[in-house]
């Protein structure tokens, strides 16, 4: 059944309840960062100032009020809420919302705000379901996704809705939020006396990693271990919030936005030669948990395409990774997945052949089906010799210089190419001086010496 909201906002400060739940912001001015959003003149800010609201998709990592800001711009033009999560609702549910809201507002004339937490989770059909209901005003969606709308949101709905993008919170602004925790009396922890440590927020907003929700959540349980300080109140140490933060997580996830975000970095700091840069990438990586196979493929790609000839040994040195790590396995094979990335950032760049390739390519979807050539075809059959298969190839080995002087390879049709053109860099520079040679031989102007 969806959860039908008997207040918008927060209410009793009871214990049981979680501290990140008991400080929910009650107003938009609550709301600790999200300033492009909602700084003055922002478009939260105006929302709020002029109480009419639309669609819209909250975008940003956990923790950084998502749920909250659909509540208050609910909240601040007078609208019903629904909440929805869609990890445990479906189509039911949805119409559900929708008869009801179809309902008030025969009664009122006012739509509802149907919040779906974890839109992204809904398949392309689900999320057709709200269109109609968006489109005839009965229902003002707003969606919350960690992940990219692009890609997890039904084009049709994502035209009809305006994406928000929230940011992760700094150590700074999580840090404040702490304070206003431990001073709050009516829903904080402020109805104890606190000594704290130098060092202690701060350190707990670095753990936190940008996630308010999480910040809150350490400290609640670094307060329910505080012991008394000689009576006289309750002391959090640094030692005890180290003890209750343990080993900080990182965000990683390995389907999602963060994962492409970070495999990009790391394949462009190879390619902009920054092995510093390259190995942090790695290292976050390989921290978040990445399948460390799926690291040697992309990175014997990365040798492939940004390195190339320049410096042929990348190739041999990402594959000997990758079968180190099949081999080994982590984490003693991750070194090998780092020594190639250093190398290969290190290493000479060229996409020459890459872009030669797709050269290629595009002459071949123009152009079609071309014959070969006759000259190069061979003719192992009396009947294909006698239809001239083969007729006039030179064994370029037999040549003076191991080149047939005049002699072409494309199909009479499409003429000659040039598609490799090395860069001056790393071993394409002997390379071009080669081929200049060896063109300039097929054109009967020089000599293939």
């Amino acid at each position: 059944m969806p959860s039908r909201q008997a207040s918008l906002l927060p209410g009793s400060a009871s214990p049981w309840r979680p501290l990140a739940d008991r400080m929910r912001p009650r107003t938009l001015a609550e709301v600790v960062g999200q300033t492009q959003l909602l700084g003055e003149g922002r478009p939260l800010a105006r929302l709020g100032s002029a109480g009419t609201a639309h669609s819209m998709i909250f975008w940003g990592p956990p923790g950084t009020g998502k749920t909250t800001l659909a509540r208050l711009v609910a909240a601040s033009c007078g609208l019903r809420f629904e909440s929805l999560s869609a990890v445990l609702s479906g189509v039911k549910e949805v119409r559900q919302v929708v008869e009801t809201a179809r309902v008030e507002r025969q009664a009122d004339g006012q739509p509802t705000v149907l919040f779906l937490d974890e839109v992204h989770r809904f398949n392309k059909s689900q999320q057709d379901t709200f269109l109609p209901f968006v489109e005839d005003g009965t229902l003002i969606f707003i969606g919350a996704t960690t992940e990219n709308p692009s890609f997890e949101v039904n084009s049709a709905l994502l035209s009809r809705a305006r994406v928000y993008v929230l940011k992760s919170l700094s150590a700074v602004e999580i840090t404040g939020l702490l304070q206003r925790a431990l001073q709050d009396t009516e829903r904080g922890l402020g109805g104890d006396s606190w000594t704290i440590e130098p060092g202690v927020l701060e350190f707990l907003a670095e753990a936190a990693d940008g996630d308010a929700r999480r910040a809150l959540g350490l400290l609640e349980i670094a307060a329910d271990l505080a012991p008394a300080d000689d009576g006289a109140g309750r002391r959090l140490t640094l030692e005890s919030v180290q003890a209750v933060a343990g080993e900080g997580l990182r965000r990683f996830d390995k389907q999602g936005e963060q994962f492409y975000d970070q495999i990009s970095a790391l394949h462009k700091a190879v390619r902009g030669s920054d092995p510093d840069a390259a190995l942090y990438w790695l290292a976050r990586m390989l921290d978040g948990g990445c399948d460390p196979t799926y690291l040697a493929r992309r990175i014997t790609r990365m040798a492939i395409e940004d390195v190339g000839n320049a410096d042929p040994r990348a190739l041999a040195l990402a594959m000997d990774a990758w079968q180190a790590h099949e081999r080994m396995g982590s984490p003693e094979a991750d070194l090998a997945l780092a020594q190639a990335v250093v190398f290969m950032a290190c290493a000479a760049k060229s996409n020459a052949v890459y872009e030669a390739l797709s050269a290629a390519r595009e002459d071949v979807r123009q152009h079609g089906t071309l014959e070969v050539p006759l000259h190069l075809r061979n003719a192992p059959t009396r009947l294909m010799k006698d239809l001239g298969y083969g007729a006039g190839y030179r064994y370029d080995h037999a040549e003076a210089g191991g080149l047939a002087e005049g002699q072409t390879y494309f199909p009479e049709a499409l003429g000659q190419r040039t598609y490799y053109h090395p860069a001056p860099r790393g071993l394409e520079i002997r390379i071009a001086e080669a081929l200049q040679r060896a063109r300039a031989a097929r054109r009967g102007t020089g000599s293939g010496e």
